[in-house]
């Protein structure tokens, strides 16, 4: 595959697989139906031309997805071309042994379309349900990214931490095809994690869900002058940016549409969370107005918010969740071949050499 510069910044979608009511209707869907969606939503996304897929890890009732490896590698058999990555994995949680050699296997499956977004996760009840306790959120997520470092690098490796038990000349099979799985880090807001991945030398990832992107501004120029500092060379420190989207014909339709499934979607996280707020449509139009990170309008105004962040960030690769709040699948379906038909080309013919 081709450098992203030669030919613009990759776009794609992501998935969380949250199971919640359609605000319209009240019903709600199945986790195995929600599955077998995002399986579908994929193959559109492959046959549309996006060139990224993400899927996210959740331990809870209400998401369909503890597995993204298991639900990626269903989707490597009916796609050809879309790269496939977690988005996140809980790395905190998550044995880097397991992991790598899941993402190993999927890039087998998949002929070398695998990565792997490392998180800390927005919830916590994967630390209880794996017998990890949340006093070593920090060291446990920095020991894992050292270990999943050494795993991607080495067939056999030998290597001792405080958290499991010591390897020595351990065999680490499979190996991918791919010479090393590309590997992110997931980064929400804080410096703390801008500087931890730019001295592993990993892509970032930005979620930013709301607000001015501007702000996020400095956490990419410490993650590039910390992976500078690292001695990592400025190709490997590879930016990316998640967020929110909802693209109709026109942008007041997309705010008419979305809305509903908006402020549902937040009134279930937010309950999950422990906060009553809900969402008011005053609230939606300045979160979803012209300088914001909520990406809901037309073709026209997705573009426009894409290329000034690309402005801000220089990022290769735009991540797009688009089937959140219950929202029915032909609208998620409509807005794959809006991001691929309307958005994809003229953000990649902006941003190319």
């Amino acid at each position: 595959m081709s450098t992203s510069k030669e030919n613009g910044i990759e776009i794609g979608i992501y998935t969380l697989a949250d199971i919640g009511p359609d605000p319209l209707t009240g019903k709600t869907i199945t986790a195995q139906q929600r599955v077998k969606e995002i399986i579908q939503a994929a193959k559109l996304a492959d046959e549309a031309g996006l060139d990224v897929f993400g899927v996210g890890e959740h331990h809870r009732l209400d998401y369909a997805v503890s597995s993204p490896a298991v639900i990626l590698s269903a989707i490597a058999q009916v796609t050809n071309r879309i790269k496939l990555t977690s988005t996140t994995s809980v790395l905190s949680t998550l044995d880097p042994v397991r992991l790598f050699e899941d993402f190993a296997t999927l890039d087998l499956l998949s002929d070398g379309r695998a990565e792997i977004l490392a998180g800390r996760g927005a919830f916590i009840e994967s630390f209880p349900l794996f017998g990890y306790s949340t006093n070593d959120y920090d060291e446990l997520f920095s020991e894992h990214m050292d270990l999943l470092l050494q795993l991607n690098r080495n067939e056999r490796v030998t290597w001792s931490g405080d958290y499991r038990s010591a390897l020595r000349d351990a065999e680490i099979s499979p190996r991918p095809v791919q010479e090393q799985i590309p590997i992110w880090i997931g980064v929400g807001g804080t410096p703390e994690s801008a500087v931890r991945a730019g001295r592993f030398g990993v892509g970032m990832a930005l979620a930013i869900l709301g607000g001015d992107p501007y702000r996020f501004k400095p956490l990419v120029d410490i993650y590039r002058k910390a992976g500078l500092e690292a001695g990592h060379s400025p190709e490997v420190l590879k930016v990316g940016v998640t967020g929110h989207a909802y693209i109709a014909t026109t942008t007041n339709q997309a705010k008419d549409e979305f809305f509903p499934y908006y402020s549902n979607y937040w009134s279930y996280v937010n309950r999950q969370r422990g906060m009553g707020t809900r969402m008011s449509r005053e609230d939606f139009e300045h979160m979803a107005s012209p300088n914001t990170a909520l990406f809901v309008g037309s073709p026209q105004q997705i573009v426009e918010k894409v290329l000034r962040q690309h402005e801000l960030f220089g990022h290769t690769r735009f991540l797009a969740q688009v089937d959140i709040g219950g929202l029915p699948f032909n609208k998620v379906a409509e807005n794959i071949e809006l991001l691929a038909t309307e958005v994809a080309p003229a953000v990649r013919k902006a941003t190319s050499k």
